[in-house]
């Protein structure tokens, strides 16, 4: 999907980059900038949880606000400021100064505000979760759960799956999505961890794929091999949920969906590349990439070669 611009109270968003995957009319419901121009936005949007990386572009004040009937999670790369505050209405505001590497938990219906002076640029990844489409154990009825809010606070276990969406930003790779569903999940866990103080509790364990699902399963990857469904989607052929689609289709395939099918569309990248006279770029369209670099990166990561010294190494 291309890139798009709108309006922000009245303000051009001139420098809003969209990437791949975004939904229409999700500008609105996104952190609120003023300026606007303050900042530089890249958003990725899998529905159930999108991720947005955001970069300030100059040391002047500004501030940014939220309300919305989805949670708001901030990670902060890096941000230094003068003067500033930031706070959740009805809760304790902070003035740190230096906030490098902290988090900023909002829970869905809950009133951000921000404001600042910058004496480092910051750069923040803004991670969105639906509570009521998030793919996470029903048991744990996360929708419902009356999550509090949190300031400037430090969790490495939430701070590296945040990394992991923020790489998924324009990375236009195809099973992002099912990746991305399935981190979301994961964030969902984690901050119900927050307020319990202990692990979220589990269910018991679920044996694999029966063989039926499994068949079918490894089918529909292997005829829609381009393809970039939804987690949902996926798990629906099983019959399962998708929390419980995730964990037998690892127990039975020992590997998690985004990565399975990863290693496929590599696999019929290997053959064509050793059996065709498409070009490279024809190959990467073949199996769902949409930039001829997307999947050279994606080859080498896994082959630690680039499909071009594949090709001569195989002819």
């Amino acid at each position: 999907m291309g890139a798009s611009v709108s309006s922000h109270q009245g303000a051009k968003l001139s420098l809003l980059e969209i990437s791949r995957g975004e939904l229409p009319g999700h500008q609105s419901s996104t952190l609120e900038v003023h300026p606007p121009e303050m900042v530089r936005r890249r958003l990725a949007d899998w529905a159930s949880v999108q991720s947005e990386t955001l970069q300030v572009l100059r040391r002047k004040p500004f501030d940014t606000s939220f309300k919305q009937n989805r949670h708001m999670l901030i990670a902060f790369d890096q941000g230094v400021r003068y003067d500033g505050e930031t706070g959740v209405e009805g809760f304790p505001a902070s003035t740190l100064r230096n906030y490098a590497h902290k988090l900023i938990f909002v829970p869905a219906g809950a009133r951000f505000r921000s404001w600042q002076h910058p004496q480092r640029l910051a750069r923040q990844t803004i991670v969105y979760i639906e509570p009521h489409a998030v793919h996470v154990d029903p048991d744990l009825r996360f929708a419902e759960a009356d999550v509090q809010p949190r300031v400037m606070f430090e969790d490495d276990a939430i701070w590296q799956t945040v990394q992991k969406l923020k790489l998924l930003v324009g990375a236009e790779n195809p099973g992002d999505r099912i990746y991305a569903e399935a981190l979301g999940g994961i964030l969902a866990q984690e901050i119900l961890r927050l307020d319990s103080g202990i692990s979220a509790p589990r269910t018991a364990r679920r044996g694999g794929l029966a063989g039926w699902q499994q068949t079918r399963v490894r089918d529909f990857i292997e005829e829609h091999i381009e393809l970039d469904v939804s987690l949902k989607e996926l798990a629906d052929l099983a019959k399962l949920s998708p929390y419980h689609f995730l964990r037998s289709f690892k127990q039975s395939f020992g590997e998690a969906p985004h990565r399975y099918w990863a290693d496929r569309r590599i696999e019929r990248a290997k053959t064509l590349l050793a059996n065709s006279r498409l070009s490279v770029t024809e190959i990467a369209l073949n199996i769902g990439f949409s930039t001829p670099s997307a999947f050279s990166n994606a080859f080498h990561r896994i082959t630690r070669r680039t499909p071009t010294d594949y090709r001569r190494e195989s002819a």
